[in-house]
């Protein structure tokens, strides 16, 4: 494969990398926007209990305790919802980590590839070019000598 065709490989692969990191980027947002939400609902929750708390304090009839706590358990049921929802969000983050960081050692893969392929030909180029040098040191000398 010729340099010109593994630096279009390596574009592409820069290219993927790219786009797996947004990917990791958003997925990222997506479990800290999902710690936010669990935050609200976990500082309502306890805003919910203080007023009750007062409203206890105050008297509360029965049927209106009842109430409240019914209340209650589905904010602790949409908590325990939230939790999972972080739970999924890390996970998928956590894939999607990977696949950029697998993409990231591709992309070096083929960077690397690029650069032995250039030494490669600076390599040869040297030795052509010691040869031409060699070629014109030995003409100097051969004229040299046929003039003597």
């Amino acid at each position: 494969m010729s340099t010109r065709q593994l630096q279009q490989v390596a574009r592409w692969e820069q290219e993927k990398e790219d786009k797996l990191a947004k990917d990791y980027r958003l997925a990222e947002q997506n479990v800290q926007a999902n710690v936010q939400k669990l935050t609200g609902l976990q500082n309502y929750r306890l805003d919910y209990l203080r007023q009750l708390q007062q409203r206890a304090n105050q008297g509360l009839g029965a049927t209106s305790f009842a109430q409240h706590q019914a209340f209650i358990d589905k904010l602790d049921k949409a908590c325990a919802q939230q939790n999972q929802m972080i739970a999924n969000a890390r996970a998928v983050a956590q894939q999607r980590r990977g696949l950029w960081l697998k993409q990231q050692q591709k992309r070096k893969a083929v960077e690397m590839l690029i650069e032995k392929k250039h030494q490669q030909a600076q390599q040869l180029e040297n030795r052509r070019e010691q040869a031409l040098l060699d070629e014109v040191a030995l003409q100097r000398f051969v004229r040299r000598k046929a003039q003597e």
